[in-house]
């Protein structure tokens, strides 16, 4: 059983191990929703997620000879350097599946913790699968990333802090994976305080909470595409939807593409990374249909690597009609090139990359290719430019970036 004397003594056990994470107002957020929005910036936690809290409470729970056994869990990334960070603190020897998509760093942080490091599958179910084989084999203590009572109830642990530094929270929106953050955080505040509302969010491609909230039984997607590999889960726990059914008020889902804006507000606005699934959140915000409400919007981890984070950028910008590019065909003769940098100078926008292609045609006299990549100020600006072109007898094509 989930228990409040459970969850104060994780309160308890994981106060000096974890980072407190204060509440940020967000000016930005609450001014484009009439709302009152803070953060909780989880993606500050000392292992870029939330994840450790639970990890943590649950190892404290086991024997010592269970410790003693070694540890195994599998994990997308977030969970396995909790695991790996606490099972170091403890002394014991952690072994972590990952799915072969995992993002680099992450799996370069869970082994800086000392853990061994084993990447299977696609997606984390299939990880898991291999990780209760490898438990089987070596007699291993498995530590399941949410489908545990003990992890839901160190995770949480973010309900008591939420509420401490603001009593009178209205909303908490929750990313939702397999459901063990919504799980502990929805009982715990519903103990404290029962009309606080407790909403999960999901990535659209990934929303086997929803639909399994929906058929009233556990239910398995038959894939979890999203960039949100966090919460790419495909399968909630069984263990915890009892849980999920009594004190979850909903669950709303958002598209990849919202995740991308959200990640420039956060870059731009509130000079903080959060990963995809840490996003869910703040694009949730959109959805939710209420106004002069105090809302806290869980930030659950900050661990995107630089890759992923350059693209997500350039989707993001290219999204917002802030960076674009044109295809022009002109005459091949001295002053061209210069003519329509003119025109787009003019209109105030910015070339930020120039391809001229002479083969374009035989006729080199009557068509050369020239793409041009432009900085602008958003949608409106782009189409100023364009239409701008267009005014002086070109007939510009929209085409997708190559930056």
């Amino acid at each position: 059983m989930m228990t409040l004397e459970k969850f104060e003594e994780a309160t308890d056990l994981l106060s000096p191990v974890i980072q407190k994470t204060k509440l940020i107002y967000s000016d930005h957020l609450s001014n484009g929703t009439g709302n009152k929005v803070y953060l909780k910036p989880e993606n500050l936690q000392l292992t870029g997620a939330y994840k450790v809290r639970g990890a943590y409470y649950k190892i404290s729970t086991l024997s010592k000879e269970e410790r003693a056994k070694g540890l195994i869990t599998a994990s997308a990334g977030n969970h396995a350097q909790g695991v790996a960070y606490a099972a170091k603190l403890y002394g014991a020897k952690a072994t972590i599946v990952m799915p072969t998509v995992t993002p680099l760093m992450k799996v370069n942080r869970t082994k800086s913790y000392g853990a061994e490091v084993v990447l299977y599958g696609d997606v984390y179910d299939e990880a898991c699968k291999k990780a209760y084989e490898l438990a089987a084999e070596n007699g291993y203590t498995f530590i399941h990333p949410f489908d545990d009572l003990d992890v839901a109830t160190g995770q949480g642990t973010i309900a008591m802090e939420i509420i401490k530094e603001l009593p009178t929270v209205d909303y908490i929106l929750v990313p939702i994976g397999g459901g063990g953050l919504a799980t502990g955080i929805s009982t715990f505040a519903k103990m404290l305080n029962p009309n606080i509302k407790v909403i999960g969010v999901e990535p659209a491609n990934a929303s086997c909470m929803k639909a399994s909230l929906e058929a009233g039984h556990v239910v398995t997607l038959p894939s979890a595409q999203t960039i949100a590999d966090g919460t790419a889960v495909k399968t909630p726990g069984s263990k915890i939807f009892p849980y999920l059914q009594a004190n979850l008020d909903g669950v709303i889902t958002v598209e990849d593409e919202e995740l991308i804006d959200a990640f420039l507000d956060m870059v731009e606005n509130h000079k903080m990374v959060a990963e995809n699934s840490g996003l869910l959140t703040v694009a949730a915000l959109k959805h939710l249909d209420v106004t002069n409400k105090k809302i806290v919007a869980v930030l659950s981890g900050g661990n995107m690597d630089i890759i992923t984070m350059s693209s997500i950028l350039q989707h993001g910008l290219v999204q917002r009609g802030r960076i674009f590019t044109v295809s022009v065909l002109l005459p091949d003769k001295p002053g061209e090139l210069v003519r329509v940098a003119s025109i787009i100078a003019k209109l105030q926008g910015n070339v930020v990359k120039i391809e001229h292609n002479q083969f374009v045609s035989i006729n080199r006299n009557a068509a050369v290719e020239l793409q041009m990549t432009i900085e602008a100020f958003g949608h409106e600006h782009k189409k100023e430019i364009i239409e701008g072109l267009r005014a002086e007898g070109y007939d510009p094509r929209d085409v997708m970036p190559r930056l």
